[in-house]
């Protein structure tokens, strides 16, 4: 069985993960789409947390039946792997998107110095 006060702990540290991801939408630090999935996150945790029977369950499904928090953990990593692997592809979309703009502005920058200008539609 979950120890209370490990449960109590990860419900305070998943709950303030929660209001962090929520003040930094409303101080538009960080876009809704790109929340999600820490919201995501910290409800998961939250819910396992809270949930002490479901998160034994879950660690006997696994063979963690010596300490069921550990789950906790292995969860957390995992959603925290999800969501690095999410954003290296917008890093990697953005990167692509940084390179062609570059290469654009290089053409037009040169054509500007050879005095040609693109012909009027």
């Amino acid at each position: 069985m979950t120890p209370l006060p490990v449960s109590i702990a990860a419900a305070v540290a998943s709950f303030l993960l929660l209001l962090i991801v929520f003040e930094l939408i409303r101080s538009r630090r960080l876009r809704e789409r790109y929340a999600l999935l820490w919201l995501l996150t910290g409800a998961v945790l939250l819910a396992l947390s809270v949930w002490r029977g479901g998160l034994n369950t879950i660690a006997s499904w696994f063979g963690v039946e010596t300490y069921p928090p550990a789950i906790l953990g292995a969860v957390g990593a995992l959603f925290i792997l999800v969501v690095l692997l999410h954003y290296s592809t917008v890093i990697s979309r953005l990167s692509d998107q940084n390179t062609i703009l570059a290469q654009r502005l290089a053409l037009l920058e040169q054509q500007q110095r050879e005095g040609v200008t693109e012909p009027s539609r």
